[in-house]
């Protein structure tokens, strides 16, 4: 083969930097192809659906009746497609200190493949009580709930902040205090010490905020709850929803609940033909929640008003699966 000439060599040159070209466009596309993976998969991972847990309250007619026992809750919760359960100390509220019958009701969640999510403390005395030495009392007497969330798996208790009424400043000191003498003690124990909104001044979400940042501790936080608002009853009652004389706006108190929140409460009373719960808007709930980047588990409470207790926490909990 002869020499070649200049215009042969010229087109040798084109075509290897064609080529050349060619596979740096490749490489290109196949990275950018990867890259676009790596976003969908960590959109995915982004969007995993809530966690949701069953409060026992949900099922409080069944166990005031006799007709469910505390230790059939964790199984009856399974049963309803729920990872998580929340207990009200109400319905073992003597056996707080006994091992025995705590090493059941673990022993009851781990048969059922179901997480021991948090107690729901009442009747443990006022915490925002306007004496010192009645609060650190009533802090003393929530020491044994740590104890048994501990003991349980648990990571938190929920806690009632009542006490004082009335004074929006008595409240807020009073609460700072004796809240604040549990939540040490649950950040010994490793046990976050949760306020609801749950009447009379607790369910004023800025006084809450309020006490949650004078007490500056990370085991203290809130456990919003959709539909506790109630900041006033007639005659001065601390229970009863058809007497309530003032309320907190329900979407700006869990907005500012929800950055402090390691739980939270999905409250419904009643739906609609089309799945709707009737008194609070829970796609306005639900942007809220998600707005506020909130991970932890989502706790179904049922208020068995319009329809039978399982009907209404399934209700509830398809309800929120179509919001995720």
């Amino acid at each position: 083969m002869g020499l070649l000439g200049p215009l042969e060599i010229n087109i040798m040159k084109l075509e290897i930097h064609t080529k050349i070209l060619a596979l740096v466009v490749f490489i290109f596309l196949v990275s950018c192809k990867q890259d676009a993976t790596k976003t969908y998969q960590a959109e995915t991972i982004e969007k995993t659906p809530f966690k949701y847990s069953l409060a026992q309250w949900s099922f409080h007619e069944a166990l005031q009746s006799g007709q469910m026992d505390n230790l059939d809750f964790a199984q009856a919760a399974a049963d309803l497609g729920f990872e998580g359960v929340e207990y009200v100390s109400q319905f073992f509220q003597d056996k707080a200190e006994d091992i025995q019958y705590l090493n059941e009701m673990k022993a009851k969640a781990d048969e059922a493949g179901i997480k021991n999510v948090l107690i729901m403390v009442d009747d443990e005395g006022d915490l925002a009580h306007q004496d010192s030495l009645m609060r650190d009392q009533y802090a003393q007497g929530h020491f044994k709930w740590v104890d048994a969330a501990k003991y349980l798996g648990c990571h938190a208790i929920r806690v009632n902040l009542f006490g004082e009424m009335h004074d929006r400043d008595a409240w807020i000191k009073y609460a700072t205090d004796g809240l604040g003498k549990l939540a040490k003690y649950g950040e010994q124990e490793k046990i976050h010490v949760l306020v609801e909104n749950h009447g009379w001044m607790s369910s004023d979400a800025s006084a809450v905020v309020e006490v949650i940042k004078n007490i500056n501790n990370p085991f203290c936080g809130t456990l919003p709850d959709f539909g506790n608002f109630c900041t006033a009853r007639k005659d001065n009652e601390l229970w009863g929803d058809d007497i309530c004389i003032k309320e907190y706006d329900k979407y700006k108190g869990v907005e500012e609940l929800l950055p402090y929140a390691k739980a939270l409460s999905a409250k419904s009373y009643d739906f609609d033909s089309l799945g709707n719960e009737t008194k609070i808007d829970y796609s306005k709930m639900m942007d809220l929640v998600k707005a506020a980047n909130y991970t932890g588990y989502i706790g179904v409470e049922f208020e068995s008003i319009g329809m039978p207790e399982k009907e209404g926490i399934l209700a509830t909990k398809k309800l929120l699966q179509s919001l995720e």
